[in-house]
C-alpha cells in the first residue's frame, strides 16, 4: 500500500525538459529562419541598388558626355560611383562607342 503515494517526480521531470528542449528548438529554428530570409532579402535588395547606381551613372555619362564611359573606374572618378569592392564584383565590357556597356554584378558572398 506505500507505493500508492510514491510519486513519479523523476519521470515527470524528465518529460518536462525533453519537451523544453524541443520548443527550445522550435523557437530557435523559426528566429534563424526569420534573420536568414531577412538577410537574404537585404542582400538582394543591396545588389539591385547597386544595379541602378551604375545604370544611372552610365545614363547619366552618356547624356552629359555624348558617350558612354570607357571604364568602371571612370564612372568612379568622375560620377562618384562608390561600392564595397570586397563585396561585389563588377564586370564592364564595352561593346562599342555607340552601345550602351555590358554590366554584370556578382555578389561575392553568394558563393560562401
Amino acid at each position: 500500500m506505500k507505493q500508492r503515494f510514491v510519486s513519479n517526480k523523476s519521470r515527470s521531470s524528465s518529460r518536462n525538459l525533453i519537451v523544453s528542449i524541443i520548443v527550445f528548438f522550435i523557437i530557435f529554428g523559426c528566429f534563424w529562419f526569420g534573420i536568414s530570409s531577412f538577410s537574404d532579402k537585404a542582400s538582394y535588395q543591396e545588389k539591385q541598388t547597386l544595379e541602378t547606381a551604375v545604370s544611372r551613372g552610365i545614363a547619366h555619362c552618356y547624356a552629359i558626355e555624348g558617350a558612354y564611359p570607357e571604364s568602371l573606374q571612370y564612372l568612379k572618378e568622375h560620377y562618384g560611383l562608390i561600392y564595397d569592392e570586397d563585396r561585389f564584383f563588377i564586370d564592364y565590357q564595352i561593346l562599342g562607342s555607340n552601345i550602351m556597356p555590358d554590366v554584370t554584378i556578382i555578389d561575392k558572398e553568394d558563393g560562401q
